[in-house]
């Protein structure tokens, strides 16, 4: 997972911020500068949406040339593969605390976007999920 395309597009006086793949984050900018750092907090806030409903977090769609990105930060992109595949796998926070050990409330802050979640804890989680959690440097 990547950055999520945004679309910017001048609307009045100011730039209107729409992410093809995450419909309900939408936000706007006074310039073209603004109207980014605005769209990684819309980006950020519309996740809330998808873990509150438990629903997968789309994929970023690959952007068209020159179009902006904006990511996510690590911890939360983090999070979003850990609920994507728990919700693929259809593994339940109880199933998924007995695999690792440890209580139901844990993973629920494990895939909770407002608590702050040592990264060791998330690959221990997907690792449980028979996947791992890769960092690269580009």
């Amino acid at each position: 997972m990547r950055g999520y395309p945004v679309n910017l597009r001048k609307d009045g006086k100011y730039i209107l911020v729409t992410f093809p793949d995450i419909p309900e984050a939408i936000t706007q900018g006074n310039n073209r500068a603004h109207a980014l750092e605005m769209a990684r907090e819309a980006l950020e806030v519309a996740m809330d949406f998808y873990f509150e409903d438990q629903r997968p977090v789309p994929v970023p769609s690959r952007p068209k040339r020159g179009q902006a990105v904006v990511e996510l930060p690590v911890s939360v992109e983090a999070k979003v593969l850990l609920l994507n595949e728990m919700l693929r796998q259809k593994v339940r926070p109880i199933e998924l605390a007995r695999r690792i050990g440890t209580t139901k409330q844990e993973v629920n802050r494990l895939t909770d976007l407002k608590h702050a979640t040592k990264i060791d804890r998330i690959d221990a989680a997907l690792r449980a999920l028979g996947k791992r959690l890769i960092v690269d440097v580009a």
